[in-house]
């Protein structure tokens, strides 16, 4: 492995690369203004109370080993994801991410932790465990498919295991320590310093492989979780009728471009300001950014309550059915009383994640999802109130979310960074909505892409608009095993980015990218396989069947191209170039996809056939040229750009 950059020796390791997010740009100077802005405002009494409440509740300067000094020295390999916007359609993630410098306890022990194995495994410390003088066929099987050791390094038996030369100082141990179990959190820093500037740091794919699985299981089952919620009200209202099925499908793409899209675009911006606000030390700001977040969605949900409610009018001069439009207008009129839970929702997900409180949000889905189901089935089948039951159980669900995400701020963790209700929240609105507005436009455009080919499919008929119901479902639900994979490796590569270990980030990358293949596989081979037993769980109609059974072949090759796609827009987040990922993303759809997709559709009479033919060939350039562009990217500036920022930050 190449000698990395020497690192200065007096530099911490937190300044070499404080988080994933970080890796990625440096603070915004909108929200640095914010934030300051709002600090200038406070009183000393409320930083005094603060700084209290941090010594009061072993806060983030507290160091788990003891020393508040030594803490500032770490993390650098592990960081939860953030920034994440995901709902009722495709999910996405802002542009632009922030930088976080101050972490949990937590994450500075899983990130010590991180390192110790890492120099274990470069044969950098001795053995956690004593090995077997003589293994047996088995274990030595095992080791060659699953050890982490780094091959090629390890020395002999008779040998020592070689050490880092760490400069003496007022705090070296005279003696040498027994194994790096107990190793001092400063001496940890200093061995894994030193070890990166000799460059001699690596790591295998069966490491990266456990480590993108691990990043990647509990974001798998919170985005399904999340996903449920709507794909319980289509599993209910299937069975009804294929008119109530595309009424649904209609509906949910309209609240998707009218509402969830925007008002996720616009909570990214808390992703920025409540970061900024924990990063400051002044933990009550992020209480407050979540407040004037909340007043403003809240205030948004007046226009859009009136054209929820005059939706039927609309649609109806667009869809040609009028059933279609009078039902999908009736499902958004009754859902708009859970847009306010809605809007809560997703402020209240970024207050707690900012915190590093990620487990969260998927403890409030694990209640909330199965519950929603159990209101599905008996609204509208149990109680016999038909379609009107989906709605009604949408409305509830979205409305119980945020209070049991306040349940869970007040009574386990989160509420050290509430400071009460203030007037404060009732100004400074300006700058946030600057802020939050390129996040909008940024998930509404990658929304709307797809969303269009729903509102298309209406004009071939009920029939089609309910195969499109079907497969977008279906499509819908695959993706959130590839894009999870996705979030987990830009936030492994960005930390291995971050730590100067480019041909360590650059083996977690070709192991993404196998990820990719083998979940676009996996995916592939289900819908193909199961293309005439997937509708029924939808359906009993057998002219609806036929024309989902038809697509999806086509459908299918779509999933390889699709997982291949999530995967490499992850790499360019990783090495902080998501913005071409973004453009690339948006050029295709819009000036590629879509125009393939309606001539094919319309002037060839392909139908829903053309329509999911252009959406394929825009994934399968998209993920050729995201790739393309990863691989002739100088990694090593990456890597400089964000030191600089880290050092600016």
């Amino acid at each position: 492995m190449p000698t990395s950059k020497p690192i200065p020796p007096r530099k911490g390791v937190l300044d070499i690369a404080s988080s994933f997010a970080s890796s990625f740009r440096s603070a915004s100077p909108t929200a640095l203004d914010i934030v300051a802005r709002d600090i200038a405002e406070c009183s000393e009494d409320d930083m005094a109370e603060d700084d209290d409440d941090d010594r009061l509740s072993g806060g983030e300067d507290t160091d788990f080993s003891g020393s508040g000094a030594e803490a500032e020295g770490g993390p650098v390999l592990y960081q939860q994801p953030t920034g994440v916007a995901y709902g009722y359609r495709r999910p996405s993630v802002v542009a632009d991410q922030v930088s976080e410098p101050r972490l949990t306890r937590v994450e500075r022990k899983q990130s010590r932790n991180a390192e110790l194995s890492l120099l274990r495994d470069n044969h950098l410390l001795p053995p956690k465990h004593v090995p077997e003088a003589r293994p047996g066929v088995f274990t030595r099987l095992y080791k060659a498919l699953f050890s982490t050791k780094v091959r090629g390094k390890a020395p002999r038996h008779d040998e020592e295991v070689p050490r880092i030369t760490i400069q003496p100082s007022e705090s070296t141990p005279l003696l040498p320590d027994g194994g790096g179990a107990a190793l001092p959190h400063g001496h940890l820093n200093e061995q894994w310093e030193a070890a990166v500037a000799e460059g001699k740091i690596e790591t295998t794919w069966q490491r990266e492989a456990k480590t993108i699985a691990t990043y990647s299981r509990s974001l798998i089952l919170t985005f399904l979780l999340q996903y449920s919620i709507n794909i319980a009200s289509i599993f209910a209202v299937g069975r009804i009728g294929k008119v109530e099925l595309g009424a649904v499908s209609l509906a949910t793409m309209s609240a998707n471009i009218l509402c969830y899209a925007p008002m996720q675009g616009l909570a990214t911006s808390l992703d920025t300001l409540c970061a900024q606000a924990y990063g400051s030390g002044h933990k009550h700001l992020v209480g407050l950014q979540l407040q004037r977040m909340i007043y403003f969605l809240w205030s948004l949900t007046i226009p859009i309550a009136v054209l929820f409610f005059f939706a039927e009018d609309i649609l109806l001069l667009i869809v040609p059915e009028p059933r279609s439009a009078e039902l999908a207008g009736l499902y958004l009129r009754i859902i708009t009383a859970g847009v306010p839970g809605f809007a809560a929702f997703e402020g209240g997900k970024r207050f707690v994640q900012s915190q590093g409180l990620f487990i969260a949000t998927t403890y409030v889905l694990l209640i909330a999802a199965p519950l929603n189901i159990l209101v599905n089935w008996l609204l509208v089948w149990h109680f016999e109130w038909g379609f009107i039951g989906a709605p009604i159980s949408v409305a509830l669900t979205q409305t119980l979310m945020p209070l049991l995400l306040l349940a869970y701020v007040f009574f386990v963790d989160g509420s050290q960074c509430w400071g009460g209700f203030t007037r404060r929240s009732l100004t400074n609105w300006g700058p946030m909505i600057r802020l939050a507005l390129p996040g909008m436009v940024m998930v509404l455009a990658e929304w709307l892409a797809f969303e269009i080919l729903t509102l298309v499919t209406s004009q071939f008929g009920t029939s089609y608009l309910a195969a499109q119901s079907i497969l977008v479902t279906l499509t819908s639900t695959t993706f959130m095993i590839p894009f999870p994979v996705s979030i987990a490796s830009s936030t492994r590569i960005a930390n291995l980015i971050g730590a100067r270990l480019i041909n360590a980030a650059k083996t977690s990358a070709k192991v993404a990218f196998v990820a990719g293949c083998l979940i676009g596989l996996f995916n592939l081979t289900l819908l193909a396989s199961l293309r005439y037993k997937l509708p029924l769980l939808f359906t009993q109609d057998e002219e609806v069947i036929a024309i989902v059974a038809t697509v999806m072949p086509l459908v299918a090759v779509m999933q390889a191209f699709d997982a291949l796609a999530a995967v490499a827009h992850g790499l360019l987040r990783g090495i902080g170039k998501q913005s071409f990922g973004g453009y690339a993303n948006l050029a295709i759809y819009y000036l590629i996809a879509l125009p393939i997709s309606f001539a094919t559709a319309f002037a060839l009479d392909w139908k829903l056939t053309g329509l999911w033919l252009g959406t394929t060939i825009g994934l399968a350039l998209v993920a050729a040229v995201e790739y393309w562009y990863t691989c002739i990217s100088d990694w090593e500036q990456s890597a400089r750009d964000a030191e600089n920022r880290n050092a600016a930050g």
